[in-house]
């Protein structure tokens, strides 16, 4: 919609230290519950709650257990923003 993308995800466990300098990100859990770290706290986000973390705020998200969300952001962004890891993943894929 209008060059945003809306991409679900499962997560379950940790993930990466990571900003992205261009844009918000926007976190809705549709089944079960996230966290999200930054360097001076901690949210936790639940079923039907949507977080949304600004432009160029390093953050890490982690679930304990498996959880299913949606992303909203412009087309393009990668999930690691400029960090390089293995957790990097493709983009625009389609399934």
């Amino acid at each position: 919609m209008n060059d945003y993308q809306f991409k679900l995800v499962k997560i379950d466990g940790d993930f990466v230290w990571h900003d992205h300098q261009d844009t918000d990100e926007v976190f809705i859990v549709l089944e079960g519950e996230m966290f999200i770290d930054f360097r001076d706290g901690q949210v936790k986000i639940s079923q039907g709650e949507m977080f949304i973390v600004p432009r160029g705020v390093e953050h890490k998200t982690f679930a304990n257990q498996e959880c299913h969300i949606m992303l909203v952001e412009p087309r393009g962004v990668v999930n690691t923003g400029e960090t390089e890891s293995e957790l990097t993943a493709v983009n625009d894929i389609w399934i």
